[in-house]
This record gives structure tokens, sequence and C-alpha cells, in this order.
């Protein structure tokens, strides 16, 4: 029973093994294509619903994903009454044809083709702050938003950074300081920048085709997935926190671990007061411009599934890394402290990452809930599963902002293609006008 129960938590908030088996193409996959949610109202095998786990079942996922506000509860990341901030349009034509070689393949691939082959949604370059390559898939369009799932976590990061610049969080105290509920847990004598920077001991596990991997048991607790039937466990994310054991030792190795960036959230609304994403509206959403109110997945106490619930339109999403690109300036104003950009881009310990195990991210570290690249041009990246990237080159001068909806949730499946699709595009922009 238990094991039936984990599974299909599982198959409700994570990659299920069944959308990682699919053999449909992109193209066969393609939303408008396979006809979900057309018509008033959609046939029922058209359908797409919450209530049956249909929206994170792959070909489902690729309408879904543009589409969690109609699914899952969310609360509003208002952009506030200002006027929109402009991205200069200066597109280019040679952008498809740059082409590069997959990591551990000997093939050449174009960037056009690389797109497709991740099972992309949406993706726009900005190049010196002017949008160069902008393309749209599927369900998606220019005011569509989508599913930013860990991408997310950077946001959150970049908040608790500011607050420790303000001088309101101590980085070097423990998380009990601030939430004393999380005395008993796994966290209890864990620091805030250990929780940052994820090299927390704890024992949960986020093995996305384990069907009874602790990540199952968190989803439903965020409420990104509709309890089985005679699910008794927590149902909203700080009643879950406090029940996560230790394993091991903090501070001597990064391990992924979406619960330390719940633990982030809970920081940042027991020190102000607000829930986290109304934080993030007021401090970052509200001050850049941005073209539309964003949304966040709520669970059933209201709190914001700060981990990876962010559901935001490409643009506005490539307005937060052209910031962050520009050292925490947007907008004409000084939104993030150029000293906190300067932290995150430094990155952290590369030997504590690289015990991770991480065999196609050499050299890479983690800070702040950003993954820092330590490569020759500095870059950075925000990273979700199923293919969502915000990814930051400085040296040339370059964001790009990615939307996918591939049927397998880990990294790991794309970034063959995606790391060096992403470099090759930076090269072209610095030796080409």
């Amino acid at each position: 029973m238990r094991r039936s129960v984990m599974a299909m938590a599982l198959l409700l908030a994570c990659a299920s093994a069944q959308a990682q088996q699919t053999a449909l193409s992109p193209a066969d996959s393609d939303p408008a294509k396979m006809g979900w949610m057309q018509g008033s109202p959609p046939p029922p095998e058209k359908r797409v619903q919450f209530r049956d786990g249909s929206f994170f079942v792959f070909p489902k996922t690729r309408w879904s994903f543009a589409h969690i506000q109609e699914v899952i509860p969310t609360g509003r990341i208002a952009r506030g009454n200002g006027p929109v901030s402009p991205l200069p349009m200066k597109l280019r034509s040679d952008l498809d044809a740059v082409t590069f070689t997959p990591l551990g393949r000997s093939d050449i691939m174009r960037w056009d083709e690389a797109f497709d082959a991740v099972y992309g949604d949406a993706v726009l370059i900005l190049h010196k702050g002017k949008i160069v390559y902008e393309r749209y898939n599927g369900a998606m369009g220019p005011d569509q938003p989508h599913i930013a799932f860990s991408v997310t976590k950077s946001y959150f990061g970049t908040l608790a950074e500011m607050m420790i610049a303000d001088g309101v969080l101590d980085e070097a105290a423990l998380i009990t300081r601030y939430i004393p509920e999380l005395a008993d847990s796994g966290f209890g004598d864990a620091t805030v920048r250990q929780v940052l920077d994820m090299t927390t001991g704890l024992a949960y596990s986020e093995d996305y085709t384990d069907p009874n991997a602790d990540i199952a048991k968190f989803s439903l607790a965020v409420g990104a997935g509709p309890a089985p039937p005679g699910y008794t466990g927590p149902r909203a994310a700080y009643d879950y926190l406090p029940t996560v054991p230790k394993k091991g030792a903090h501070g001597e190795a990064f391990t992924y671990k979406s619960v330390n960036t719940e633990v982030v959230g809970w920081l940042i609304a027991r020190i102000t007061g607000n829930r986290p994403h109304e934080v993030l509206s007021d401090r970052i959403w509200s001050k850049m411009g941005m073209e539309h109110d964003a949304s966040i997945i709520v669970d059933s106490a209201g709190s914001p599934f700060t981990a990876g619930g962010l559901n935001l339109t490409l643009r506005d999403m490539a307005r937060f890394g052209e910031m962050i690109r520009n050292n925490g300036r947007f907008n004409g104003r000084q939104i993030v402290p150029a000293s906190v950009v300067k932290k995150i881009r430094a990155g952290g310990s590369p030997a504590d990452f690289a015990k991770a195990g991480y065999k196609l991210l050499p050299g890479w570290s983690y800070k702040s809930q950003w993954w820092v690249t330590h490569n020759a041009h500095g870059a950075f990246s925000a990273r979700g599963i199923h293919g969502q990237t915000i990814y930051v080159d400085p040296k040339a001068e370059m964001v790009i902002a990615r939307f996918a909806s591939n049927p397998k949730a880990t990294n790991a499946s794309f970034d063959p293609i995606s790391l060096p699709a992403y470099h090759a595009v930076a090269e072209r922009l610095l030796t080409s006008k």
C-alpha cells in the first residue's frame, strides 16, 4: 500500500517513469496537434486535470506546464502599476545555424535542432539587453506564462542574500534562531549559509525515478499533486519540514535537496512577516517594469512553493536574468545590491560540489540557489527540471531564458545538448555583430 501511494505521489509531482520512457517526438507531442483542452467543454479524452494526476503525465505536460494556473491553486506576484520596461528588438538571422558538438557525441547539431531536441516550448536570447532571438512552440506565446520549476529557487535565494546584505538575516546563525519549529528536525543544527548552499546533511532523497523517494511526500505537502486515497501525511510545506531527519554532517558536501529552499522561504516569511511571494513582488517584481504578474503554487496554508512553483512569461524571466547580469541594476534603478550579485557569481566550493557526482558539470559549484560554472566566461544559471533555464554569460553579455516540457525531468538528460549550445551561441555573439 505504501509503495502504491508513493508511486502515485511521484507520478503527480515529479517525473514519472512512464513520462521518461515515452517515444513521442517533439513534433508528435505538440499540444495543439494532440488537441488537449480544445473545445468548450473539451471531450473527456482530451481533458487535462489535477484530480486524476493527468496534468503531470507526458505528453499532457506539454499543455499543462503552460497552464498551471488553471490546474493548481496559485498566489499572485504583482507587477505593480508602473510602465513596462522595454526590451529592444534586434533580431538576428544567423543564430539558428550556430553549430556545436553535444557532450559525449561526435555529431554536429544546430541551435534550432537543439531547441526541438529538448522539447523546447519557448526560448529568448538577450545580447547587451536586446532581444536577438525569440521562438515559441506549442502552447506558448509572449503573453503565456509557463512553470519554471527549480528556476524558482534562484529568485528566493537572491531575496535571502538581499536580507543578509540588509543585516536582517545572519548567514552564520543557526536556522533555529529564526525558526525554532525546526529544532528537532535535521535542520536543527544547520546554519543559514548551509541551507542556502545546500550543504545540509539530511535523510531526504530527491530521485525523480524512485517511487519511494522523499520528493514525492514533499510534493504532496506543497500541493503539487492531489493526495491519493488513504493519504494522512502533511498537507502544507511548513508542516512537512519539521519531519525531515538528519543524516551525516552539515557543511561537508553539496547535495541537491529542494526542502532547503522551502526553509529559505520560511526564513523570508519569518523575518518579513509576509508570504515569500509577496516579498518577491515588493522587492523585485514590482520594481522591474515586468510585462505581467507572475504566480506561484501555494499549499493548503497559502504558503508558496518556493522550491519550484513559479509561473511567469518568457520575457519577464529574461528581464530578471538581465538584471542579474547587470549587477542588480535594471529599469533605471538598483534592485538587487551589486554586492549580492558579486557574491553569487563568485560561487561556492567546487570541492564540495564535486562530491555530488555531477559528471556533466566538472568544476561547477552552487551558491545561494544558483549554479555557477566557473568557466572562462564566468557563466552561471538558474536551472529547473524538464528544461527550464536562465543562463547568464557575463563575458558574452548574454542571457538565455528557456522553457521546455521535456519528458525526462533531470537536467542530466539534456545537458549534453543544452550546455554546449549555450556556449556556442555565446561565442558567436562575441565574435560577430
